[in-house]
């Protein structure tokens, strides 16, 4: 029977994992440390990570390794050069999140304009029960529809973004990070051009050499002073502290982040904003519904699955 070890079970949320654990001789730890994976992976044949880095010089260590299963889609805690070398099988799984965080960035596009956290804190801090006045307008109140949606990284969850916006009434453009030209239903601009056209700008590319540090502070400058931008995609794309002199300095209306360039953030300007409101943020959990959560357990458990079967008995 195959030893499978999963290294970071949290980042599953405590969820069941018994279709994994059906599959063999079962082993999971809460959380793995840098100085502890090579003695947890010791005669595994399938080791399940989701954020724990695999490195060339653990598997050199661990001959009976056959398959590592990223319950994830990103593959950049793996050497997957020294994968494909040793002959050990990297499967990710892919598409799981795609409507939870596309449903997570029309919401954050809500909550901001609709300033809804601030409403909710004025309705919960006893303000509203303390005056006689049936309305209350501290902060601006308004609507999707009509409004510009400028997409980043028009990907799988970039289409799903923007069929749910055209939804709300939303004009569709975008910018490719990728550089492909491809025949789209909606028009492609030139980052700058989207920028400036944008009310609401989300970001769904991928990190890379291309899209690290894409958006700073110029183009900050060169958004409407009541735009707002959106990023579930990878915490490195946006300059953080561009974006807070941004949001600090009015040069933009409100921002929402689900990922960051250091996760957990450490001290960042981020946390001390004139005005915290311009902020909508949440510790890397748009990809997270339930029903992703289940579909991403099960597509690991597939990957496995299958490729035991493969394996000759």
């Amino acid at each position: 029977m195959a030893k499978i070890v999963f290294l970071d079970e949290y980042s599953l949320g405590g969820y069941d994992l018994s279709e994994i654990k059906s599959l063999g001789e079962y082993i999971g730890y809460d959380r793995t440390t840098a100085d502890q994976t090579l003695d947890r992976c010791k005669g595994a044949t399938v080791v399940i990570t989701n954020k724990v880095y695999i490195s060339r010089e653990t598997m050199l260590q661990l001959p009976e390794l056959k398959m590592i299963a990223i319950s994830a889609t990103g593959m950049n805690n793996v050497d997957l050069d020294a994968a494909a070398e040793l002959g050990i099988v990297v499967k990710n799984v892919s598409g799981y999140s795609t409507y939870s965080v596309a449903e997570a960035t029309i919401g954050s596009a809500l909550a901001l304009i609709r300033n809804s956290v601030y409403y909710d804190r004025y309705f919960k801090s006893g303000a509203y029960a303390a005056t006689s006045d049936i309305f209350h307008f501290g902060r601006p109140i308004s609507l999707l529809r009509g409004k510009n949606w400028g997409i980043i990284g028009l990907g799988t969850i970039g289409h799903q973004v923007a069929h749910l916006a055209e939804a709300f009434g939303c004009n569709i453009a975008y910018s490719s990070t990728s550089g492909v030209n491809r025949e789209e239903r909606y028009p492609r601009m030139e980052l700058s051009e989207l920028l400036q056209w944008a009310d609401v700008i989300s970001v769904h590319s991928p990190l890379s050499a291309k899209t690290a540090g894409l958006i700073g502070k110029v183009e900050f400058e060169t958004m409407k002073p009541t735009a707002i931008i959106i990023n579930v995609a990878r915490g490195g794309i946006v300059d953080e502290a561009a974006l807070a002199e941004a949001l600090n300095n009015n040069t933009i209306a409100g921002a929402a982040l689900d990922v960051f360039s250091s996760e957990p953030l450490p001290s960042s300007p981020l946390y001390s904003l004139n005005d915290p409101d311009a902020l909508l943020a949440s510790p890397h959990t748009a990809w997270a519904a339930d029903e992703a959560v289940k579909l991403l357990i099960k597509g690991v458990a597939e990957n496995i699955k299958n490729f035991l079967l493969s394996l000759p008995q």
